[in-house]
């Protein structure tokens, strides 16, 4: 048996090191991975981290290092060996997409994280932050959701694989802290959007999918606009660059195992949400909800308490992040 940093006896794999688990401020010369770059959220920290000085960021395309394959993972972390470790990769989608491709989501998500994490614990991360999503709690839990309400209950269905794959990346992240000292932390992060999101006509979520359903209704002269559900559903969305200024403030300032939710602490129905993109695209038609498509779960609202004792706030009001965002969609639609 071997002292971890903290205390806590942990045991040593052969060939394997211990990792550090202590605040650690991070260096500007440190070696960054940001896994999965080029998403919306991956891309956020890019940015953040590039504003901040941070000049020795690993990055690689899917094409580059596909993160499934175990090998490729783990010659990768043998010839870069970083640092820090943003895990930001991941097959994500909404609810159509979740539904329909239940076994490439639960299956990619596992490989993903699993290559990921065990090779920073085998290589000597001094930290990891592992992005999971708010679909992780159970479909009825209540309001505003705590991070201790996570495995209380049933999960929604329709995105259940997801969830079970986020839920086993936290509690991989907490078992190699267990057992051999690592600080890996995991984030919860609430609905998010903003630049470079995924606005595919069938398997984006919902901000950016109404973004694109009234920009394309406006464009066409369409006298309506059809939406999922029944419009009662709220949600909370959080601007992805607020979320990246989170996880640098989280990665150089929180060293406890347990995840911590990152949300704005504020919620609006689906029905307001698209009145809110209507008025902002400047569509002239109306909106029709199908009350035979599902609605998800009824509500997801984070507890943000924890995270604002800390110290950290968004800053971002949504009406202004839904406009950045449209303007960055219109940039990419006119780039097509």
């Amino acid at each position: 048996m071997t002292i971890a940093p903290h205390g806590m006896p942990v045991r040593i794999a052969e060939n394997s090191y211990l990792c550090t688990i202590a605040f650690l401020t991070v260096n500007k010369d440190a070696k960054i991975y940001v896994a999965g770059h080029r998403g919306m959220v991956g891309s956020a920290i890019y940015r953040k981290l590039r504003a901040l000085g941070y000049d020795r960021l690993l990055l690689r395309t899917s094409a580059e290092l596909d993160l499934r394959d175990q090998q490729a993972v783990a010659d990768f972390f043998a010839a870069e060996r970083p640092d820090y470790v943003f895990l930001a990769a991941a097959k994500v989608g909404g609810i159509l997409a979740n539904n329909t491709f239940r076994a490439d989501f639960l299956y990619e998500n596992l490989a993903i994280q699993n290559n990921v994490i065990h090779q920073a614990y085998q290589h000597g991360v001094k930290k990891l932050l592992f992005l999971g999503s708010s679909c992780i709690y159970p479909k009825h839990a209540p309001q505003p959701i705590k991070e201790e309400y996570l495995l209380t209950g049933l999960l929604e269905p329709t995105n259940e694989p997801y969830a079970i794959a986020k839920i086993a990346g936290i509690k991989l992240c907490q078992a190699y802290h267990d057992q051999y000292g690592c600080n890996f932390i995991s984030v919860m992060p609430t609905n998010l959007y903003g630049y470079n999101d995924n606005y595919h006509p069938e398997h984006s979520h919902v901000l950016p999918a109404l973004i694109r359903r009234f920009h394309e209704a406006k464009t066409a002269g369409l006298p309506e606009v059809t939406i999922w559900g029944t419009g009662t559903p709220k949600r909370e969305f959080l601007f992805a660059d607020d979320l990246a200024d989170a996880c640098v403030f989280l990665m150089e300032t929180y060293d406890n195992p347990q995840l911590i939710n990152i949300g704005t602490g504020t919620d609006l129905s689906i029905a307001d949400l698209a009145h809110l993109i209507k008025t902002i695209v400047d569509y002239q038609g109306t909106v029709r909800f199908d009350t035979t498509k599902p609605d998800g779960t009824p509500r997801k609202l984070m507890d943000v308490s924890k995270l604002h004792a800390l110290g950290w706030h968004h800053t971002t009001a949504l009406e202004a992040g839904i406009k950045m965002a449209y303007d960055d969609f219109l940039a990419q639609h006119a780039a097509q």
